[in-house]
């Protein structure tokens, strides 16, 4: 497998222009989702995969846009985006992109939503931006550069022991249809934590596990577009992500676990998979 600099500019100054361009096209799609909310009540949505698998215009919408975009700055690299866009596995450098991450959330007036953009390259995070607009926050990272919270940066927790924690998890929308659909991890940490939030938005619960908000984050059955910029954003912040054995493959294994690293192996001694 080519290292991340194969094809790619892996350099300081290449991954500031790359990062420059994932600022812009998060911010131009966020700006849109806020325009297509607006003033309606519930926005309408049709099913994916089952009834809470929701989908809507503004997703669509938002991810065309992040695709031309992407598409016009770096015309060789290739897009996996939650809806349409898929291209064919390479050894190319690839952006993954959920255009709306926390769907629910938005069809239901909730806040709690984003654009999610990462760059990888050689099984490499080298960028990501996670923009929640009706926050008003933009957290991005690059490789070797730190993480940043609206150009501020940010560092993960140092909290060490789950009584004194706040983390969070969700739930996979086929919970009724999956082996594991993570409800017995749940009951393993509710009662030993200072708190513990199901905010309906990976991509989020890692920008604030990078922030510190959150001390621990992990959940099962998710999809790379999830995590990829948000595993990025902890990493830079000082934080340990991998999947939740404790591998490497936390991109594609569907699986996280990420916290400060005094946290992380308590979090991996109590979620089964």
């Amino acid at each position: 497998m080519p290292g991340p600099e194969a094809g790619c500019d892996a350099s300081p100054a290449g991954l500031r222009a790359a990062l420059e361009v994932a600022r812009a096209a998060a911010l131009e799609a966020g700006a849109g989702l806020v325009r297509a909310r607006g003033e309606v009540e519930r926005v309408a949505a049709s099913s994916k995969s089952s009834a809470r698998d929701l989908v809507t215009a503004a997703d669509l919408a938002s991810e065309k846009a992040i695709v031309a975009r992407l598409r016009a700055a770096y015309p060789d690299h290739a897009i996996e985006a939650e809806e349409e866009t898929r291209d064919a596995h390479d050894e190319r450098p690839r952006w993954f992109v959920d255009p709306l991450d926390g769907t629910v959330n938005y069809v239901h007036g909730l806040p709690l939503y984003c654009v999610s953009i990462a760059l990888w390259h050689g099984g490499v995070p080298l960028v990501g931006v996670v923009h929640a607009p009706s926050l008003g926050e933009t957290w991005e990272a690059a490789r070797g550069l730190g993480a940043r919270r609206d150009g501020m940066p940010v560092r993960c927790s140092s909290t060490a022991s789950l009584g004194e924690s706040v983390v969070a998890t969700g739930f996979p929308y086929r919970r009724q249809e999956l082996p594991n659909p993570n409800v017995g991890n749940f009951n393993r940490f509710v009662l030993d934590v200072r708190g513990i939030r199901r905010c309906g938005s990976a991509a989020l619960d890692l920008a604030w596990t990078a922030g510190g908000r959150f001390d621990a984050y992990w959940e099962l059955h998710l999809s790379p577009h999830d995590v990829a910029a948000g595993g990025l954003l902890v990493l830079e912040a000082g934080g340990v992500v991998t999947d939740a054995r404790g591998g490497a493959d936390w991109l594609r294994s569907g699986h996280v676990a990420a916290a400060n690293p005094r946290l992380h192996p308590v979090v991996l001694s109590r979620v089964v998979v």
